[in-house]
């Protein structure tokens, strides 16, 4: 008993600072790039970032969503001819849809959409599409803060739900198995968030809540299922986890591929190396998760 209470306090320490050190190993290399080379190295690593999560959204958070979900409809008995999980996705997807595009709206009425995605180039713009590309501009700025933490928020239920896995085992063999998976998993994805944040335009203060925000998920997720395994034998409430989570996959859709992904290989610059970055980040958590 107490010993397994020991590897559980353990592992939530190890869960809050590995990855807390890998999320700042981004300012860390920031600092010591020279300025010349600075720019393309964090191009290519933040496309190697789109890769790590195209590899967390379609191998880890959208299956485990999936299964859960599945799972609870078994368990209430409810037999539907109908896919109701990949509703639950589909809504979480649309929730993000609306709500940036509803806040964009009330903040350019009349702006251009595709110019927010697709902004002009400065040589090849001439003065009039040049002041539009700089009216939209503080939009824009706001949509990535959106975007950021959204994807922020996705990561942290998912993070919580992880770390709630952990708390859950009832054997000590069982705990520092599954916490060494989320421990490689969760390190990767804290570097890569990090460097994501550090591009946004996010304030400072926002970004560190950001980011302690989801270093300590996985933390509080462990601390949770130890309360539940001493409570209530570990019944949570199953439908409102799995519909949560379900809805978190689904932004984590949304960003992934309306967001990440295209920001990086928007630019026409290094176009090769930037497809070879997002494949040796989607291989390297292919790899973690055939070892976990």
């Amino acid at each position: 008993m107490w010993a397994l209470a020991a590897v559980k306090l353990g592992c939530l320490l190890a869960l809050g600072l590995l990855p807390l050190l890998c999320a700042l190993l981004p300012a860390a290399l920031r600092r010591l790039a020279r300025p010349g080379a600075a720019q393309r190295w964090r191009s290519l690593a933040s496309c190697a970032a789109g890769g790590v999560f195209l590899a967390t959204c379609l191998l880890d958070v959208v299956p485990d969503s999936l299964r859960d979900l599945r799972e609870e409809l078994r368990r209430q008995r409810l037999s539907l001819d109908f896919p109701v999980p990949e509703l639950v996705l589909a809504v979480g997807f649309l929730l993000v849809l609306v709500v940036e595009h509803v806040a964009l709206d009330c903040s350019e009425p009349g702006g251009d959409e595709a110019s927010l995605l697709l902004p002009p180039c400065p040589g090849q713009a001439g003065p009039e599409e040049q002041q539009q590309h700089h009216h939209h501009q503080a939009p824009r700025r706001r949509a990535s803060r959106f975007r950021s933490l959204v994807l922020t928020l996705a990561l942290c239920l998912h993070s919580v739900f992880e770390g709630l896995s952990v708390g859950l085992q009832d054997t000590p063999s069982r705990v520092l198995q599954l916490a060494g998976a989320v421990l490689l998993h969760k390190s990767v994805v804290a570097a890569s968030l990090g460097l994501l944040l550090l591009q946004s335009p996010l304030p400072l203060r926002w970004l560190a809540a950001a980011l302690g925000a989801f270093v300590l998920t996985s933390p509080l997720g462990v601390g949770l299922g130890m309360a539940l395994t001493q409570s209530s034998g570990g019944d949570g409430n199953t439908t409102a986890r799995s519909l949560l989570q379900g809805v978190a996959a689904g932004t984590f859709m949304y960003i992934t591929f309306l967001e990440i992904l295209p920001q990086e290989l928007g630019s026409p610059a290094n176009r090769l190396p930037k497809v070879l970055a997002v494949l040796l980040g989607f291989s390297g958590m292919v790899g973690l998760r055939l070892l976990a």
